[in-house]
């Protein structure tokens, strides 16, 4: 008998981060003032849908930092997912799509967040852009024998009332 949907469904949420400033070094880059402001747009969109006990891995960057702040909730700082990692780091960073955790919120960078969103939605690398600020929420499911990628969500601040 095949596995229910909500039995098998895996949620990976992509946050690119908000407008930063442009900055030496990088890894110090902090958000600009509409950067704050779009992180609290999402932020809010974010915590009337995000599950209580969603993982929340961050990169080490200010600017990740700052945007995933907005939310209000404990995040845990991730190197795996560091400005110049691969798209492979980051689906194992989430342990994605058979981690523990139902829902995993990864805050990080272009392009390594549009590459994820291209291998898992189109089957194939490439360089998907995420705006500034955007999050693009994804369920893993099975559907009979195949395991299948869902696009529940793409929206960026401009979007989003508060």
């Amino acid at each position: 008998m095949p596995a229910t949907e909500e039995e098998a469904s895996m949620d990976l949420i992509l946050w690119r981060h908000a407008e930063a400033e442009d900055s030496i070094p990088d890894s110090a880059r902090a958000l600009t003032k509409r950067g704050l402001k779009q992180a609290e747009k999402i932020a809010a969109w974010l915590n009337e849908r995000l599950p209580k006990d969603a993982e929340i891995l961050v990169s080490p960057a200010k600017r990740a930092q700052q945007t995933a702040q907005a939310l209000g909730r404990p995040f845990k700082t991730c190197k795996a997912i560091d400005v110049g990692a691969d798209a492979a780091h980051l689906l194992s960073a989430a342990d994605w799509p058979d981690g523990t955790h139902r829902c995993v919120l990864l805050v990080g960078h272009q392009p390594t967040l549009g590459q994820v969103a291209a291998l898992l939605l189109g089957g194939y690398e490439a360089d998907w852009a995420l705006k500034k600020g955007a999050v693009w929420w994804l369920s893993s499911r099975v559907r009979g024998e195949r395991n299948q990628v869902v696009l529940r969500a793409a929206i960026g601040p401009d979007l989003v009332d508060a």
